[in-house]
């Protein structure tokens, strides 16, 4: 299992221009591999493999005067940006071919210079942990990251200062080295750590069983559990609104190309990194707290990408469900809790929790509700949120449950009564014709064509 350690990093001026002249030859490369092989597909030639791209574009190329600066640089990360291509090939074939499930991926394109996100990855050939001068080099209390690390040493950059916010669990297998928009410099660790490797303590009731919960996500409470526990919604892009839209209408009134422009559109980047940054923080903390309370969590799976193309879509891209699902079911691997997802047609917030009668009257603006079987009176994220516990138990009992699906014929049972999903993806070839092969048996850029 990899994981990513993320920490800031803090340049001086030499070597901030060192990074940025790093940054341009790893964009370079990038894009003469990526003509080359356009070039060959066009014509009709072979493909272009990664070693020889690097022995054109980089070791080549270095020796005429238009590239001579690419020696200037570690040949690391302009290495590592011909394997990048490669693998974005490998994941547009493979995304065309049935092989990746999600979204369909494009065709790599070319990198312009004027992205204000740039990164160049090191391998371990490349970079090194030193160890720490002195406190303000290393995590309080610690002689720094890992083994007295405290800064990080990286090829003809030299030792930069990272304000290591947390120790290293192991020593990283590589480094990229991101500025983003707002200016700031990260240094993002790749780890390797054992699956469920920090199982937590079994989260108990006070009654001594097994704590369950369910999950019903919203916008006007962002999450409810189903004991009535509210997560408010802290709206983080709502509350800077009035700022942002200042901001930007500050950038629209300045000339491009100047240096006011840049200044204001890094000013208005630093907001949007504001908001990025604390709603990550957020759900980080409410994610976090969900796994250590409870040994089970079941969620729904819900479809945010259709959501936030509806009138609400604003609200729910500032939510960040995906997101907070996505970080729910990463921890719950990573520490040794079981997470369900329900089907986002079971009629959780239609139907009773307690006689299960369905209210096929209710609708959104109806926050809470009576049974008209039972008499019970409902709040309608709390019903929910129960309704989803209960679904997910009984998931988790039926045969087959650590697959994720029970028997073929619970699976048919489920399916005809609208309590699972149906698959109708099934990653086969759809279109008409022969299939794509992939890049890990390239003949020709004919063969290839999409």
């Amino acid at each position: 299992m990899r994981l990513r350690y993320n920490y800031r990093l803090y340049p001086d001026p030499a070597q901030q221009a060192a990074l940025a002249r790093l940054f341009g030859c790893v964009r370079v490369v990038w894009n003469d591999a990526l003509a080359m092989r356009k070039a060959a597909r066009k014509a009709g030639l072979p493909w272009v493999g990664g070693g020889d791209l690097q022995k054109i574009c980089i070791t080549a190329a270095k020796r005429t005067p238009e590239r001579r600066w690419l020696g200037e640089v570690s040949p690391v990360p302009l290495q590592q940006a011909i394997r990048d291509l490669d693998q974005a090939y490998r994941n547009f074939f493979d995304s065309v071919s049935g092989k990746r499930r999600g979204p369909r991926i494009g065709l790599p394109t070319f990198k312009s210079r004027r992205d204000h996100r740039q990164a160049a990855r090191f391998n371990r050939n490349a970079f090194s942990l030193r160890p720490s001068i002195g406190p303000a080099d290393g995590p309080a209390g610690s002689a720094g990251a890992v083994g007295g690390a405290g800064r990080l040493y990286l090829a003809k950059i030299g030792d930069v200062e990272v304000r290591w916010s947390r120790p290293l669990p192991a020593i990283p297998s590589s480094v990229t080295v991101i500025k983003d928009a707002a200016g700031r410099y990260f240094a993002s660790f790749v780890i390797e750590v054992e699956e469920a490797g920090q199982v937590l303590p079994e989260a108990l009731t006070p009654d001594g069983d097994l704590a369950e919960t369910g999950i019903d996500l919203g916008l006007s409470a962002y999450a409810v559990l189903a004991d009535g526990t509210k997560i408010s919604n802290p709206r983080w892009l709502r509350r800077r609104e009035r700022k942002l839209a200042r901001l930007q209408r500050a950038l629209s009134r300045k000339q491009k190309g100047s240096k006011n422009r840049d200044k204001a559109r890094a000013a208005l980047a630093r907001q949007h990194a504001k908001v990025t940054d604390a709603r990550r923080d957020f759900l980080h903390q409410s994610t976090t707290r969900v796994i250590r309370e409870n040994q089970t969590i079941t969620l729904e799976s819900l479809a945010v990408r259709a959501l936030s193309r509806g009138p609400l879509a604003k609200s729910v891209h500032d939510a960040g469900w995906g997101t907070f699902i996505r970080m729910v079911e990463d921890k719950g691997a990573r520490y040794g809790r079981a997470v369900t997802k329900v089907s986002r047609w079971f009629a959780s917030t239609k139907t009773c929790p307690c006689c299960g009668w369905v209210n096929t009257e209710l609708t959104l603006a109806d926050r809470e509700w009576d049974c008209r079987q039972c008499g019970e009176h409902h709040d309608r994220d709390v019903a929910a949120a129960l309704n989803l516990l209960a679904e997910g138990i009984r998931l988790r009992t039926l045969p087959g449950a650590d697959t994720g699906i029970g028997s073929e014929v619970d699976r048919e049972q489920q399916v005809a009564a609208g309590l699972a999903d149906t698959g109708n993806d099934c990653g086969g070839q759809v279109r008409p014709g022969e299939a794509i092969p992939t890049l890990a048996q390239p003949e020709s850029y004919g063969a290839q064509a999409a």
